[in-house]
This record gives structure tokens, C-alpha cells and sequence, in this order.
């Protein structure tokens, strides 16, 4: 059992930001920046290819309820909703989970780097759209 499931039974304790009866929300415990926090579905899933279409449009509603809670009750000035998928993407516990990562200024501890590559958008193109 992995250990988010434990913390959903109960085995591990935890800091519960929400709950209802398919999806728990807690704080997590490295807290990034200040309200860093985690969504996940109480069904064990590896990751958001394995969880059904029903199930996913519930978690991200909760993931999105919560967000406008932590920017209007953390003041904060922006947020970044992550999902690893495999742990070649950073995907440490293998059990969907959606972080919430509070943002209050660019000099924040958390540094998301995306830049342009060439690649022949052509045949991305061809091979994405078949």
C-alpha cells in the first residue's frame, strides 16, 4: 500500500485542508512555498491516465475550489497546479496527486524553467493528430 493511501486510511497522520467522499486534500509536508497543497483521489490510481474521465472532472473541481481559497485566503498572488505522470516527470509516490503551489512573488523558492526547442512541429503534428 502506498503511502498516500495509508494517510487516507488513517495509518499516516496528515494536515486535512478538504475532504468528501472520493477525494482528500493536505498540506504537504516539504511546503515549497507557503499553503503548498496536495489533491488526490481516495482510489488509489498510479496517475491521471489510470483515473476515470467522472472521477477526474470531480478531483479538479476540488483542485480548483481550493486554489481560489488559497489565493484569497493566503493572499496570494498566483498558484501553479502541477501533476507528475512516471517518475521520468518527477513523480516520486505512485498515486495521483495534483500539487497546489502558492505563489507570492517571482523570487519564490519553486523555479518552473520551460523554453523554446526547434523541433519540426510538422511531424509532431502529423503524429499527435492521427
Amino acid at each position: 500500500m502506498c503511502v498516500f493511501c495509508k494517510i487516507i486510511n488513517n495509518e499516516f497522520s496528515s494536515y486535512k485542508v478538504y475532504e468528501d467522499e472520493e477525494v482528500l486534500a493536505i498540506l504537504d509536508l516539504s511546503q515549497t512555498t507557503y499553503g503548498h497543497t496536495l489533491v488526490m483521489p481516495k482510489k488509489h490510481y498510479d496517475n491521471m491516465l489510470a483515473i476515470p474521465q467522472n472521477e477526474w472532472a470531480h478531483l479538479m473541481e476540488v483542485a480548483k475550489t481550493l486554489s481560489e481559497k488559497i489565493m484569497t485566503r493566503l493572499n496570494a498572488k498566483g498558484f501553479n497546479v502541477l501533476i507528475n505522470t512516471n517518475e521520468a516527470a518527477g513523480q516520486t509516490v505512485n498515486h495521483l496527486h495534483v500539487h497546489i503551489i502558492p505563489r507570492y512573488d517571482e523570487k519564490d523558492t519553486i523555479e518552473i524553467i520551460m523554453h523554446e526547442n526547434d523541433y519540426n512541429k510538422e511531424e509532431l503534428l502529423k503524429t499527435l493528430s492521427n
